[in-house]
């Protein structure tokens, strides 16, 4: 007997959203009441390639197939049926990085990812011309360092793009990029939502200057906000998808986003005064702004929500993976004792140990910088623990330090953004360091001295996000061929009002103990950056 969902699957009304995250590629597909029907992932790993990280495309090609397929298979196993026809579709990943392409869509040189700091020459430049902070990790940087550098690919660069817009054309054959994502390639103007026009102009003289031959407009993507057709699924890349042909082409896709406007999406947090954290390999905080900063900020960056409305970013390029690894080395301790557990019983035993803790860590301090960080001026980082002789070494203690240090360069950025007078009512945090219940909540809610809201909403991340933005413009797609006008709602109308007004959040006020030791915490940690840069130059 046919069930809800899987009439839905068959009459092709379900709609899949698939991210690619810095370990995870991830696949979602949801109903359309936003439901989870079926998921599927893929793991994968950066690679140090000549001193640049770097992930394959054939590790790219070979990840979607198999979230895909976990996908495809679930749906047969658990619905029923076969997934053949798709609502719509959409794509996500880590923003920023340069993808440099041919007039062939062949690469040209491997993928640089946001986790490269070695764009310095260029930041500079750029930001003193631009009256802007553009960051190590944007695109405009990768390509205007290849310019310094001389390097020898230019001549043939077509097209550079994202991640997320790569993979967007591979599905579709379009070469575009929703807002959000594109507003970590330049700045974006939100008055007319797409790169700056003046900005784009002197950047252009800048580069020429320096020896580039080519024309920004050419070689950036269209830019496209939220709700729009952002091409349809070709036949190759259903193929792509799905190996089998069981798929169909056709199905629209909405503008392809980064990971920072899927975290958004994911939380609900589009309109002023609303933020969201997301944690993984790096952590970034978003801030909805309701007006312009009054002056630019290094460790700010000014991007955009998917609909183009203007974000305040504090990006830190290492987050969870240090605390990751501290879990891992317990895991092997507890196997070799005798008592093995699996990773959710390793980080659920350490983390609610954390809550015993010294505030203000007891003298124990931790840097978390596997890569360079740029908010504290490391182009480099060596991961270190440090405490002082008369320091007590328990263990609550210490995992309290190492969760403190994944939000400790956060909060340097925050305060930047609260000495601007920007004020916030709620902040959504997600991300697998918060899957232990109240624990790394209640931490970071120290951390920013802001309530921090989570809830399962967030549950399937920027996968879901994405699934979501894929839904709204399959939404806005068929209202606008039925002349049903009042069903074009904005991003914002659309999330309250068809997304989370059901939705069931957690709030954890700031603890006024934790925040004050937090602050203390947080004093030694920047007095103590010197013994890191140290660490990075002697070792």
């Amino acid at each position: 007997m046919a069930t809800q969902s899987s009439t839905e699957i068959t009459e092709g009304r379900a709609v899949l959203g698939i991210e690619l995250g810095s370990t995870r590629i991830k696949a979602v597909l949801i109903g359309p009441d936003h439901r989870v029907l079926a998921t599927g992932g893929h793991t994968w790993e950066n690679q140090l390639v000549d001193k640049l990280w770097t992930y394959s495309l054939e590790d790219v090609r070979a990840g979607l197939r198999e979230a895909y397929g976990q996908v495809a298979a679930t749906v047969r196993d658990e619905h029923g049926v076969e997934l053949t026809r798709l609502a719509g579709l959409g794509v996500s990943a880590m923003m920023h990085g340069y993808l440099a392409l041919d007039a062939d869509d062949e690469l040209l040189v491997p993928f640089r990812t946001w986790r490269n700091t070695n764009t310095g020459e260029a930041v500079e430049q750029l930001s003193a011309a631009l009256d802007f902070n553009v960051p190590h990790r944007w695109s405009i940087a990768h390509l205007h360092q290849a310019v310094l550098d001389r390097e020898e690919h230019l001549p043939r660069l077509a097209t550079a793009t994202t991640l997320a817009g790569y993979v967007h054309h591979a599905l579709s054959g379009e070469h575009v990029l929703g807002v959000g994502d594109a507003s970590g390639v330049f700045p974006i103007d939100s008055s007319t939502g797409t790169y700056d026009a003046d900005r784009l102009a002197t950047a252009q003289r800048v580069l020429a200057g320096a020896g580039f031959a080519g024309q920004l407009t050419d070689v950036l993507p269209r830019v496209l906000p939220a709700g729009e057709v952002a091409g349809h699924l070709t036949e190759a890349g259903a193929r792509l998808l799905d190996p089998s042909g069981a798929l169909q082409a056709g199905a629209p896709l909405c503008p392809p986003e980064g990971d920072a406007g899927t975290g958004m999406v994911a939380t609900g947090s589009v309109a002023p005064r609303t933020g969201n954290v997301s944690a993984g390999t790096s952590i970034f905080a978003m801030v909805v702004l309701e007006g312009p900063l009054s002056q630019v900020h290094r460790e700010l960056d000014l991007v955009t929500t998917p609909a183009g409305d203007p974000v305040a970013m504090v990006h830190c390029n290492n987050g969870a993976s240090e605390l990751n690894a501290w879990a891992g080395l317990f895991k092997q301790f507890a196997a070799a004792a005798g008592s093995p557990l699996d990773d959710a019983g390793v980080f659920r035993t350490l983390f609610e140990a954390s809550l015993d803790g010294a505030a203000d860590g007891g003298g124990m301090l931790a840097y978390n910088y596997l890569s360079g960080e740029p908010i504290t001026d490391l182009e480099e980082g060596r991961p270190l623990f440090l405490r002082t002789p008369g320091s007590p070494f328990d263990l609550s203690t210490f995992m309290r330090t190492q969760i403190y240090a994944a939000f400790a360069t956060l909060r340097i950025g925050m305060d930047v953004l609260t000495a601007e007078g920007v004020r916030l009512d709620r902040m959504f945090a997600h991300g697998g360091v918060f899957g232990t219940k109240g624990v790394a909540q209640r931490h970071l809610a120290a951390a920013i001295d802001t309530p921090v809201s989570v809830g399962d909403v967030a549950a399937e991340g920027g996968a879901w996000g994405i699934a979501v933005l894929a839904a709204f413009t399959a939404a806005r797609a068929a209202s606008g061929e039925a002349g049903e006008a009042a069903e074009q709602r904005d991003l914002a109308t659309y999330l309250d009002e068809a997304v989370f007004a059901d939705a069931q959040l957690e709030t954890l006020d700031p603890d006024a103990g934790d925040v004050a030791g937090f602050d203390a915490y947080l004093r030694r940690y920047v007095a103590a950056l010197p013994v890191e840069r140290a660490a990075v130059e002697h070792s």
